[in-house]
């Protein structure tokens, strides 16, 4: 898969250094992988949610951050559409964002 774009998610860690790690962690393992369908991806990522309209929530750093992608598994690409705190997670809506 595509991330786009890395560079969404340095921002994030320079200004939230406890989160590197993990974002990195998962970073990683998204541009090695290449899934055809949501069950792929879950089955990767057990504790992602899948919120409809092609977007996908995952938790970072044991659920203190949320990290929300869009995907394309035809075009092999993954859209960061928003990375914040649980708390910042709970003021947006996940499906349009």
């Amino acid at each position: 898969m595509r991330v786009i774009a890395k560079s969404t998610l340095r921002d994030y860690w320079e200004k939230n250094n406890e989160c590197e790690q993990s974002l990195l962690s998962w970073y990683k393992v998204v541009i090695k992988a290449n899934w055809s369908n949501f069950n792929e991806v879950k089955n990767q990522f057990g504790s992602c949610k899948i919120v409809g309209n092609d977007r996908i929530v995952f938790k970072i750093k044991g659920n203190n951050y949320r990290l929300i992608v869009k995907v394309s598994f035809e075009n092999q690409l993954i859209w960061v559409r928003f990375l914040g705190t649980h708390s910042e997670y709970d003021l947006i809506d996940a499906k349009t964002i």
